[in-house]
């Protein structure tokens, strides 16, 4: 199928702006030959809330522009390389685009995710961006440099190559490239990074270099947690195998749901105490004496066995399907759950708290052990989920006794791909310092 153009759409803002300053054609060629020699100027960066995303175009079955650009308003050389960070279970793609009038500076960072098992697809995008970079950027066609990141990166280098015909591909180290794009993020982007709890959703934070050291945990297919302490002095300190990955397979066994988002969608309708036991199940009231709540999940998935049990010996005593009425027996195994045994939603929002509690807690004693006091969460198992976040941001305030922050970020599936972004610049690429030189005019 031929690649469709890739148009913004009506509405995206046509405020006045500077016009764009001529680029020579020889400042234009050495960007495209030595793309790491170019700077971007993130002076006025900002996320477009109140634009749509540009391309408004589905590229592919299976991709998905998850999350609102970042625009670099000022930025005028050319940007000729793409940024892709292939996990586990979703590829996550940057790149950069100019602005839809040719006359006007600036461009925006685009975002956008594949399933890791479409990979094909992440790639016949990746070709479409290459064959449209002309039009795009103001570069020459054919002309692409892609920073790979994440295992992917080393897994599907050579299909990546293969697939994308001569195109330079460069291969960053994962860590390095996840504490880049979190340095972005903290110290250039407002409204980026974020608390969160229900009675104050989205507290946001403005933009520091005050932020080490820190944790970060990054919640992908597994967790991987990392103590920060500069730039370039960071250190694997822990982790868990029990992460996104654990979610997204169990509950492909236990639900009917497809994909990850339709998972999260049926937790949002469930009431996990029809299958978790809490304290008050257990005591009958708050346990004061070691500061628990009623609420409180003593077991998850703590109700399930005796309320299995007791319907299994409801239904011998009644004799079983034998006298039971034909429409009941018809009633699809999913109806039943819905009816008399357990619900979809609540077996979901239950597995969902257990494994944000458990990541939350190993965050909280691995901050305890390095002697930390703020942990940033990233990855693409949080996706902006409001229980995902409140669990998180519970389970450290609960038991570091609000001595320990969580944050969170808008673009937190996104730490890598930018990460690798920026690998392909000058080593002060992504500071309010670093505006791009003045570039010459014909």
């Amino acid at each position: 199928m031929p690649a469709e153009p890739i148009s913004v759409p009506d509405g995206a803002d046509h405020e006045s702006r500077p016009s764009r300053p001529r680029r020579s054609s020889t400042t234009i060629d050495k960007t495209i030959i030595h793309p790491g020699s170019v700077n971007i100027n993130v002076t006025g960066a900002f996320i477009a809330d109140y634009e749509p995303n540009t391309p408004n175009v589905d590229p592919n079955p299976g991709g998905k522009h998850e999350t609102k650009d970042i625009r670099l308003p000022n930025q005028a050389a050319v940007v000729s390389h793409i940024a892709v960070d292939i996990g586990g279970s979703l590829a996550k793609l940057v790149y950069f685009t100019r602005e839809p009038t040719s006359e006007e500076l600036g461009g925006r960072l685009n975002f956008i995710k594949f399933e890791t098992e479409s990979i094909d697809l992440c790639l016949h995008f990746m070709q479409r961006l290459k064959e449209e970079q002309q039009t795009r950027n103001g570069s020459k066609p054919g002309e692409l440099s892609v920073v790979a990141t994440g295992g992917g990166a080393y897994k599907y280098y050579d299909r990546m190559r293969e697939a994308l015909g001569g195109v330079e591909v460069l291969r960053e180290d994962e860590m390095e490239c996840l504490i880049t794009g979190l340095d972005f993020f903290l110290s250039e982007v407002p409204d980026e990074v974020f608390t969160y709890s229900e009675q104050d959703p989205m507290n946001f934070e403005e933009p520091t270099t005050d932020f080490y050291p820190y944790l970060l945990v990054n919640i992908g297919s597994g967790v991987s947690m990392i103590k920060v302490s500069s730039p370039r002095d960071f250190t694997r300190v822990g982790g868990t195998s029990l992460g996104g990955g654990t979610l997204w397979g169990l509950l492909s066994l236990l639900t009917s749901a497809n994909t990850f988002d339709e998972m999260l969608e049926i937790a949002d309708k469930g009431d996990n105490t029809a299958v978790d036991m809490l304290v008050g199940d257990i005591y009958g009231t708050d346990y004061n004496k070691i500061g628990l709540k009623s609420n409180i999940i003593a077991s998850s998935f703590g109700k399930v066995f005796n309320l299995k049990k007791n319907a299994e010996k409801s239904a011998e005593d009644s004799g079983g399907l034998a006298n039971r009425d034909q429409e009941e027996a018809n009633k699809s195994e999913e109806t039943k759950q819905e009816k008399g045994g357990f619900k979809e939603s609540d077996m979901s929002l239950s597995l969902l708290y257990a494994v944000s509690n458990n990541i939350g807690q190993i965050a909280y004693l691995t901050c305890e052990k390095h002697n930390l006091s703020r942990i940033y969460f990233g990855g693409s198992f949080i996706r902006g989920h409001r229980q995902t976040m409140n669990t998180l941001s519970f389970a450290v305030n609960f038991w570091s006794q609000g001595k320990t922050e969580a944050y969170f970020l808008r673009h937190e599936g996104y730490l890598g791909a930018v990460g690798a972004f920026l690998k392909r610049q000058p080593r002060n690429w992504g500071r309010r310092n670093s505006v791009e030189e003045n570039i010459s005019t014909a």
